[in-house]
């Protein structure tokens, strides 16, 4: 493994994270409770693959095969995506979709954050800008999360469901393989393990504060940084690569 190939992977997984949350909360454009919601949930998935981009095309220069972040984005079959299970699952309800986000954005931005002061600078540029967005994608999920657990008892019912539904995949953000633990010597990657603590301590808050739960650590669903998947990614796929493997050499 060189620096080269380990980092092509690492973004590689970032972009993938980015590209796939950015397809489901796209899945609820004009299906939003209200129409100010159904704009907030356009705008992050916008934000998230606008990121998606980004990542995609670094991973694509980082590779040197002359591919682009689109080959990247609708070429790739399922075992060779590397997003956490957690960002593949369905929106489900209003509540799942809160409580997916919340959970995602709070790690983000721990993450992203330390991403910041990285040694390669593209990763860091990325990082910087990245930051400003997931800021309001984390407030706008603790704002929800804080009146759907603290609302009506249908509301709560729902939110706690949904929180206890996706605990299981959680424990997937704070795992370090070889490539990480590889990049993290060369003041590449994030020490993704140190974030668990402060990660915690914020959910926890923002569950207590709206009445909820938190779920205790038990069995935790992992294996995305081997490209192993839930059923739900495959679906996703056979949507959003439908066209480009249709019609791979079209012009537009």
């Amino acid at each position: 493994m060189n620096i080269q190939e380990a980092t092509h992977t690492y973004t590689l997984r970032l972009g993938d994270n980015a590209l796939i949350l950015g397809h489901r909360l796209s899945e609820l454009c004009s299906k939003g409770p209200i129409l100010e919601e159904d704009l907030a949930l356009t705008n992050i998935s916008l934000d998230m693959i606008g990121r998606a981009q980004a990542l995609l095309k670094y991973a694509a220069d980082t590779e040197m095969l002359g591919k682009t972040e689109d080959d990247l984005a609708y070429r790739r079959p399922e075992n060779h995506y590397y997003n956490n299970l957690i960002i593949e699952q369905p929106n489900g309800d209003f509540a799942h979709t809160i409580a997916r986000q919340l959970f995602v954005s709070v790690f983000e931005f721990l993450f992203y954050t330390e991403l910041e002061k990285s040694k390669d600078t593209t990763l860091a540029a990325i990082a910087s800008k990245t930051i400003k967005e997931i800021k309001y994608h984390m407030q706008h999920a603790a704002d929800w999360t804080l009146r759907l657990g603290d609302g009506t008892a249908e509301s709560h019912k729902r939110m706690q469901k949904a929180v206890n539904d996706l605990w299981m995949y959680t424990g997937e953000f704070f795992e370090m393989d070889n490539l990480d633990t590889f990049l993290l010597h060369q003041h590449i990657a994030v020490d993704a393990s140190s974030l668990k603590l402060e990660w915690n301590k914020y959910i926890k808050t923002a569950l207590n504060d709206a009445t909820l739960n938190v779920p205790e650590d038990s069995f935790m669903q992992t294996g995305s940084k081997k490209g192993i998947h839930t059923e739900n990614l495959g679906h996703i796929l056979s949507e959003m690569q439908y066209l480009q493997r249709a019609y791979p050499d079209a012009k537009w």
